[in-house]
């Protein structure tokens, strides 16, 4: 308690600035360097994404971030970081006991420690917040870096999950992965920072306050990122969407890990496929698709086999098969009207033959954006997997083969096993203003990742060769496709006057 008359120690949350709130020059400088950052022709293209984390005026309000001692934070309860035991010795723990006094060490005693990932609620007693909410954050180590990550997630999401139980209406975080725990610090802000943003999306409308209690070491850091989850302008917002990571987890916040995923196939007795005379699909309608299922030899020796070159053909195509039906679930599960927005790939009429045609546009896929691993796998493999059981024709405009050198073996492993199992379907590919480049990337192509394609490429130099096998109308063409023909047309006129002259 302190002397009548004296300056009391603690913090009135109530009086710090909140996140929608200027604080100062440096707020100012962290603007003016993601400004510096900002490409013209970047945010073009970001302009048809919608962040994941939108600008809300209602949640930057909530938001405070503060320098100093968590432990002096007047608010209803307070977060401390401990070990498995709750007797860990850190700087944030060290102050919430000084500050509470000998009775919370006796209170901690009662709850017979706490495991990783959860967490549990003592009084405050002498601090001035209500509550202390004791969480254990997870000891790092990289080969077990998923495990870790749904940890720290727990430990955010169990504390605020005993704050709203509690009808509690504010809530002050120190950072929960100490560095004696090891965890990477930017990596662990990337998982707090999305988790409170999520849950106050959800769950929050109860909740007044959050704040983040940080040092000197972590406020920088906090700062960097906090304008990704918590942007305070549209224009934040749009400079703030390449920078996000990968994998920014689900509605909730949770890392998500793919392959532990549950599926559910809406029908899985009965998918549709037209190419019905082929013996090797009749397994698809199989719930299972593990090797005992299935009757199979064992899974790792026919991976060995292919590895080496000695697989059957018959094994080979039905290997391909089972890579096909798993990515053309993916397909039917996933949102691609981002992708489609982008109009890099998209199905327009038919051909001459009555085919259906496909056309890529190389100059209209963000290679800048974020992880190219995600990039090629969402906006190739799963919208040509939906259309493989068709006859296609694919034209390819604005050297697309360019941009695919980039791509270099994640996407020809992926994609090469459509074009293998389906290439009777594909009927011709059409490349639309070809440069040297890609006509040397087109023959390698057809030469070692997928044979029997070569006799189906055709390189056209202009969009009049490509109207005898497509009619106009037919196919929807870029105008700077249009303006480029025109013009490499007007040339070639000319130069052909001045050679008669």
């Amino acid at each position: 308690m302190d002397p009548l008359g004296a300056r009391s120690q603690f913090v009135e949350v109530q009086n710090l600035p909140t996140w929608d709130q200027p604080q100062g020059v440096q707020d100012e400088v962290d603007g003016e360097n993601l400004l510096m950052e900002e490409d013209d022709q970047l945010t073009n293209q970001l302009n048809s994404f919608e962040s994941p984390f939108p600008f809300r005026q209602d949640i930057n309000s909530k938001i405070v971030l503060f320098n100093g001692d968590v432990a002096l934070l007047n608010c209803t309860a307070i977060v401390n970081t401990s070990n498995e035991t709750l007797t860990d010795k850190n700087p944030v723990s060290d102050s919430i006991h000084r500050n509470s006094g000998p009775e919370l060490r006796d209170e901690l005693l009662k709850l017979k420690g706490c495991r990783t990932g959860e967490a549990k609620m003592t009084e405050g007693f002498n601090l001035a917040a209500r509550f202390i909410i004791h969480t254990v954050g997870p000891k790092y180590k990289a080969k077990y870096r998923t495990a870790a990550e749904s940890s720290l997630y727990s430990c955010y999401r169990n504390v605020m999950q005993l704050a709203k139980e509690h009808a509690m209406a504010s809530v002050g975080f120190c950072v929960v992965s100490t560095v004696k725990r090891a965890y990477p610090l930017e990596d662990a802000t990337h998982i707090a920072l999305r988790t409170i943003r999520r849950f106050l999306e959800n769950h929050g409308e109860n909740i007044e306050m959050v704040v983040f209690a940080v040092s000197g070491v972590e406020e920088p850091v906090y700062r960097k990122l906090m304008p990704l989850y918590y942007p305070r302008s549209k224009k934040e917002e749009r400079i703030g969407l390449p920078l996000l990571p990968a994998n920014i987890g689900n509605s909730e916040g949770e890392p998500v890990v793919p392959e532990r995923q549950i599926r559910i196939a809406e029908k899985p007795g009965n998918l549709e496929d037209d190419s019905g005379d082929d013996s090797l699909e009749s397994d698809l309608g199989l719930v299972g698709s593990h090797a005992f299922a299935r009757m199979e030899g064992d899974v790792d020796k026919q991976r060995k086999l292919i590895l080496q070159g000695q697989m059957s053909e018959a094994a080979q195509q039905k290997q391909h098969q089972r890579n096909y039906n798993r990515w053309l679930c993916r397909a039917r599960a996933e949102d691609l009207s981002d992708i489609a927005a982008l109009k890099a790939l998209y199905q327009t009429g038919v051909d001459l033959c009555g085919r259906t045609v496909m056309v890529v546009v190389g100059r209209n896929i963000p290679v800048t954006l974020i992880d190219m691993e995600k990039v090629n796998e969402k906006m190739f493999i799963l919208p040509f997997v939906m259309y493989f059981h068709l006859d296609l024709t694919i034209c390819v405009i604005s050297n697309w083969l360019d941009v695919l050198i980039m791509f270099q073996k994640p996407f020809l492993a992926r994609f090469s096993f459509c074009v293998f199992r389906f290439k009777k379907n594909l009927r011709a590919f059409y490349f639309i203003h070809p440069t040297f480049r890609s006509k040397v990337s087109t023959w390698f192509f057809t030469t070692f990742s997928v044979s029997g394609l070569k006799e189906k490429v055709h390189h056209i130099e202009n969009l009049q060769q490509l109207f005898t096998c497509i009619l106009p109308e037919q196919i929807d063409i870029p105008p700077f496709v249009l303006e480029y023909d025109t013009r490499v047309s007007i040339q070639s006129l000319g130069l052909s006057h001045w050679s008669k002259c």
